[in-house]
């Protein structure tokens, strides 16, 4: 499709925002507060239409998180405060200004303008990435405080990891990282040896529960894999096992919380020879 059809169809979903807004009671009513739980749903339907591959799907979800741009920004400019051209523009003066050494800036004199026009690798890009937000006028002011404080746990840890590494904080070799996994594990088994049916015994035992995930999405980052991902496959893995334990026992006239572990067990197997 060339750029004058995909203009149209952009302008298209402009009019059909307006008249929305305009003429549905629904759409009337919406604020940015009241729809902000649908753009997280929406969100993690298009995360679980990627995990699935389905092309078809991916374009379909893509375009419910489009709509929500849209109807954000259609708000926005109700309220006199923004509209889509600012969204757009500001989006295109950050990738710019962010991408020196493919918008060359004009030379400042500084080294970091220097530094920034000659990455030449992606790991360097990165580096200048973080260092160029903290010099922006709206950009963030430490290296951690673009990572939002909502994001779910797994995905922050790896975020912040990876933010800090950008700036040189990270291990020097990663076979090191092993170390620190097994001096957490073992600070984590210890705790739980020595925790009594207290609430600050739990709470230590916890914290160390922390500090084991914490290493090991670090070792993940290190390795280049991505903890959420794999721990999502494993959950799809899992659930469609599960599932099939469940079908076949109630195929065999039995409850599945009267079978023996052995039982179930089996027909584990079955399910993970049948995948």
């Amino acid at each position: 499709m060339n750029r004058e059809k995909q203009l149209e169809a952009f302008n298209r979903l402009l009019d059909v925002m307006d008249t929305l807004r305009e003429k549905c009671p629904w759409d009337h009513k919406q604020t940015i507060d009241s729809l902000r739980p649908n753009t997280i749903e929406e969100v993690f339907e298009l995360s679980d239409a990627i995990m699935n591959h389905d092309m078809h799907n991916i374009s379909k979800e893509l375009g419910d998180v489009l709509l929500h741009i849209v109807f954000y920004a259609k708000i926005g400019s109700e309220l006199g405060e923004f509209d889509i051209a600012d969204v757009c523009n500001q989006l295109c003066d950050k990738l710019i200004f962010r991408h020196p050494h493919v918008y060359p800036p004009k030379d400042d004199g500084s080294q970091l303008a220097k530094d920034s026009s000659k990455a030449n690798n992606a790991d360097q890009v990165v580096k200048n990435w973080e260092q160029l937000k903290q010099t922006e006028k709206d950009g963030n002011k430490t290296v951690l405080s673009g990572v939002p404080r909502t994001l779910p746990p797994l995905i922050k840890a790896y975020r912040m990891q990876d933010k800090a590494r950008a700036v040189g904080f990270d291990w020097e070799k990663k076979e090191d990282v092993w170390d620190k996994v097994a001096e957490e594990l073992g600070e984590f088994r210890e705790a739980l040896g020595a925790m009594e049916d207290t609430d600050a015994g739990r709470a230590a035992a916890q914290g160390e529960l922390g500090d084991l995930l914490f290493s090991i999405v670090n070792a993940s980052r290190l390795y280049k894999l991505n903890p959420d991902t794999a721990l999502e496959s494993t959950c799809i893995k899992f659930r469609d096992r599960f599932t099939y334990v469940e079908l076949k026992a109630r195929e065999q006239g039995r409850d599945i919380r009267e079978m023996t572990l052995a039982e179930m067990d089996a027909l584990w197997e079955e399910a993970k020879k049948a995948e």
